[in-house]
């Protein structure tokens, strides 16, 4: 099976794909500021690409709860430096964490394949990018919500882009892990995932550091959240999840590789 982004078509269903973090960010939940400098986020994009990343995923604003929105031009000015310092250096796919048309426009002119649009609105002024670029779109689920509550919106939202001729092969789907929804909800969702999957798209998961992990796991410090993270990624990965998006590329490549293995030994 097949993502189009432009003219990279991403291969999924064979092996779970990682998405690699890069945070220009000064207030993001756990790395703000880590990477802020184009140098320092240069670097984390090449030093993921090198642990095993299939594609990097590159956000300037921070989406944490209670988090002070930035407008598009700012979100643009973090953005333009790193994305010409890292072109031509990466030979993975590169999305960036917008959800802000200006912005998404300008990346794709700039090199960027991917949207990851945490909206969770299937905005026209959006999907007319997309489609004229002819880009990768992740489309996320954004509030609260059963797995019923996320397959209505992934049915709903699929809908839509076709009525706006976009075509299926360049979604995406993000059930939102994090975004407006309860401890109670996220786990549901974590270990349900077959019942919200839906043929011909894949799912992406975004469980990195994110609090229902160290609620789960009871470790208060995001960056030391590693194992717990591993062991919702297994649980998603059983369920069916096609790609992961991680902090810690190195570390949590090793559990999902161990649990796409374990499942290829799972008895129907």
């Amino acid at each position: 099976m097949l993502w189009k982004c432009k003219d990279k078509k991403i291969e999924y269903g064979k092996k779970i794909l990682i998405m690699g973090i890069v945070n220009v960010t000064p207030d993001s939940f756990s790395d703000g500021g880590d990477h802020f400098s184009v140098e320092d986020a240069v670097e984390c994009a090449l030093a993921l690409e090198k642990d095993g990343a299939d594609m990097i995923d590159i956000g300037a604003q921070s989406t944490r709860p209670g988090h002070i929105p930035v407008s598009d031009e700012e979100e643009w000015q973090r953005l333009e430096p790193v994305l010409t310092a890292l072109k031509g250096k990466l030979s993975i796919p590169v999305s960036v964490d917008t959800y802000y048309p200006l912005v998404a426009e300008k990346a794709l002119k700039s090199g960027v394949d991917i949207i990851n649009d945490v909206s969770g609105v299937i905005s026209k002024e959006m999907a007319e990018i997309v489609k004229k670029e002819g880009a990768g779109w992740i489309i996320m689920h954004n509030g609260p919500g059963t797995p019923e509550d996320i397959k209505a919106f992934f049915e709903k939202s699929v809908d839509e882009c076709e009525k706006l001729g976009i075509d299926k092969e360049q979604l995406c789907l993000d059930m939102g892990i994090g975004f407006g929804k309860d401890y109670d909800e996220n786990m549901t969702l974590l270990t349900n995932v077959c019942e919200y999957k839906m043929d011909g798209y894949p799912l992406l998961l975004g469980t990195s550091r994110k609090r229902v992990i160290g609620q789960g796991s009871n470790q208060e410090n995001p960056k030391e959240r590693i194992y717990g993270n591993i062991a919702a990624d297994t649980a998603a990965v059983f369920g069916g999840v096609d790609i992961i998006r991680v902090h810690d590329v190195k570390n949590e490549k090793q559990g999902i590789l161990m649990a796409q293995n374990m499942k290829g030994y799972v008895r129907l």
